[in-house]
């Protein structure tokens, strides 16, 4: 069996990594349709976290693209898949915790993808990303899991809070909120 030459796995790497970035891309636009969704609703606290979240995203689908442009490639520009707009607040942190769940399993086949291809820069980004998208995992379960043992009291409780989030370049997981 012939071995793979150093372009072929550098291929191999952008490929994955446009994936990622795909991904992270379509979670921005979910993820603010969210922010503005629950912010009409009046639930400021909840729209605040999602909308850093986003930002989180933002820097993911930034860093993935730096390294595709360093290893030569053209970084993805769209996304696939479908922005679920005017979802119930009820159904948004189950939604969303099941998205993250999908996006840590996928990039850990991803970096496995880096690894075996010599690449260990795209390894560490991806070792760095999964642990971000663990924290928002865990937060979207645990806002999850209290709609669904509290229902209307959590949520009620959390009517009317502020939405404001400032202007911070940090997002959630880096900045401190989680």
């Amino acid at each position: 069996m012939p071995q793979k030459t150093r372009e072929d796995r550098r291929k191999k790497a952008i490929e994955v990594l446009n994936k990622a970035r795909a991904m992270e891309l379509h979670a921005i636009h979910q993820y603010m349709n969210q922010h503005y969704n629950l912010d009409d609703r009046d639930y400021g606290e909840l729209a605040g976290k999602v909308k850093l979240i986003a930002i989180d995203e933002m820097r993911h689908a930034e860093a993935f693209a730096e390294r595709v442009k360093e290893l030569g490639g053209e970084p993805a520009t769209s996304y696939e898949g479908k922005v679920e707009k005017g979802q119930p607040v009820q159904t948004i942190f189950s939604f969303d915790s099941e998205l993250e769940d999908d996006t840590i399993d996928v990039y850990n086949q991803f970096l496995l993808t880096c690894r075996d291809n010599g690449d260990s820069i795209s390894v560490k980004l991806f070792e760095t990303i999964i642990d971000e998208e663990q924290i928002h995992y865990n937060y979207f379960d645990n806002v999850n899991e209290h709609i669904q043992k509290l229902g209307d009291i959590y949520l009620a409780q959390i009517a009317g809070t502020p939405s404001s989030t400032g202007l911070t370049p940090k997002g959630f997981a880096v900045g401190g909120a989680a």
